[in-house]
């Protein structure tokens, strides 16, 4: 394309944390100068300042770049771009492709303003620019394995390598020679390359709190579950004013930085790619590297008593235990396996024999209709997966699953826009044959579009699927069949029309109040 006449455009500039030949002044400059070399007019902007050009899902400039571009709402028909680097240094050279083809598929084809190739689609262009895509991942890659050399040299002195520090704990920033300066409060980074970080004992409650969890496991036998909910009834807050849970708990107990030793590189998420784990033998462990919270000896008769719980157990040992449980209580719950100190957490049941179910069977304990409730939630769990199956089935190219962690529930992700959370709201019977539906949120996702999916009262098919820009409350709530609050919300009349949908009442969301 060669304009004739002045040609409305749009600019992308990114910059990540690179020298000065990528600031955003540079860029805008060099921009500035092809627009009037070749008779463009730029009416438009989009940033990604301090954003790595890896993925998409951290840069909010391109992905809303690509919103307009695919609505078709674009008031420009060109977007200048400094060099190939700066639309991205993905490691699937298809990626950028795929975006670029979007672009100039709506009629906004991407010109590079630094590159010594015309971006025409003639042979010599096409190969040019697949070699620098494949330069701009490559370099990302030699970039990444530097900075890992970097970071483990620093940790086998001692030093922390980012991330939290985590509950009882504070980061100290300090000199290269271990003079500290100050305490590092939550999200502030150091501002001089040459300084370190330490990680270093926090207020008094929480020191103690930490020690008090060590001490409820050791002599009073507690199960990790019976701690996060003794924690939660003397109203003790987690990070975040946020309640204990069975993770929280189980982190402090089992990670060795709480009696001092620093270990780094337990994990691996090279370029964003999904986290990994790293065999014990490329561990980075230095001990003595922090102030202990809690003695060593303290720390592995810890270790001891959550390993006698679990890993060292065979399937017939648990059973053993479970139908010891059995014995003693005359019955068996999911409360009980939580509280009982001799058995594995239910997770352990479900990855060993599939589900509390067949574990019950395999000891003899229940029958048919005692199983009700965990068959529907077993049914709830499959009817959520098809639910994500026809989602996704609906509009393929415009979304995709996260899977589930820990603390997470399996989520979409819409390509350049926002994630949703999906919940599933069950049937509930409160007083004879009156039903109500309980919504419960996700305090993790609370300020995300959240698509809330009705069952009828059978558990078979789902009734109606609403779509809000926001759940932010903290606990499950009940709702009726024609309730007001599903007002707030927009009704989907078809699963294909939730992109749009999601698209649209994320925009709106800043101007309507949601109950």
């Amino acid at each position: 394309m060669t304009p004739t006449s002045d040609v409305p455009a749009a600019q992308y500039l990114r910059m990540s944390t690179e020298h000065q030949q990528y600031s955003l002044e540079n860029q805008a400059a060099a921009i500035r100068a092809y627009a009037s070399l070749h008779t463009f007019e730029i009416v438009q902007t989009y940033t990604d300042n301090a954003r790595s050009g890896v993925t998409l899902k951290n840069r909010p400039g391109l992905q809303q770049l690509l919103q307009d571009v695919v609505r078709g709402t674009q008031p420009f028909k060109a977007i200048l771009v400094y060099d190939v680097s700066r639309w991205g240094r993905f490691q699937d050279t298809d990626e950028p492709a795929h975006y670029e083809f979007l672009c100039k598929s709506a009629g906004a084809p991407i010109h590079y303003c630094a590159e010594t190739f015309a971006n025409d689609g003639t042979l010599p262009s096409l190969i040019m620019k697949a070699l620098k895509r494949t330069m701009a991942g490559e370099y990302s890659r030699e970039l990444g394995i530097k900075v890992l050399a970097g970071q483990k040299r620093l940790a086998h002195l001692g030093f922390k390598q980012g991330g939290r520090p985590g509950y009882g704990l504070r980061r100290l920033l300090v000199t290269p020679d271990r003079n500290p300066k100050h305490i590092l409060e939550l999200g502030e980074r150091k501002s001089i390359a040459t300084d370190r970080v330490v990680l270093v004992p926090g207020p008094p409650e929480e020191v103690q709190c930490v020690r008090e969890i060590f001490r409820m496991l050791i002599s009073e036998k507690r199960t990790v579950y019976a701690i996060a909910r003794e924690l939660n009834y003397r109203g003790i807050e987690y990070i975040g004013h946020g309640p204990w849970d069975y993770q929280a708990v189980y982190h402090i107990l089992t990670r060795p930085k709480y009696f001092g030793c620093h270990v780094f590189n337990r994990t691996s998420a090279k370029l964003y790619t999904p986290a990994v784990k790293v065999p014990k033998s490329d561990w980075i462990v230095t001990p003595n590297a922090f102030e202990p919270v809690v003695e060593p000896t303290v720390f592995e008769k810890a270790q001891r008593i959550l390993q006698s719980r679990t890993f060292n157990k065979s399937n017939d040992r648990i059973l053993v235990d479970l139908k010891r449980l059995l014995t003693s209580k005359g019955r068996l719950s999911l409360s009980l396996i939580r509280d009982c100190a001799y058995l594995p957490s239910p997770t352990t049941f479900r990855n060993r024999f599939g589900n509390l179910r067949e574990a019950y069977t395999r000891v003899g304990y229940g029958r048919p209709e005692q199983f009700g409730n965990l068959d529907k939630r077993q049914k709830t769990r499959a009817l959520r997966d098809k639910l994500f199956a026809r989602i996704i089935e609906a509009a393929p190219s415009k979304l995709v699953v996260v899977q589930r962690t820990a603390r997470w529930r399996m989520r979409l992700r819409l390509i350049g826009g926002p994630t949703v959370s999906v919940i599933v709201a069950r049937p509930y019977p409160v007083w004879k044959r009156t039903i109500r539906w309980m919504v419960d949120p996700n305090r993790y996702e609370a300020n995300f579009v959240t698509l809330v999916a009705r069952l009828d009262e059978e558990h078979n098919a789902f009734l109606d699927f609403y779509v809000f820009a926001r759940i932010p409350r903290k606990r499950r709530f009940l709702i009726s069949l024609q309730d007001h609050w599903l007002k707030s919300g927009v009704k989907l009349t078809d699963l294909s029309h939730l992109v749009d949908v999601a698209i649209s009442v994320y925009r709106g969301r800043n101007t309507v109040k949601y109950r």
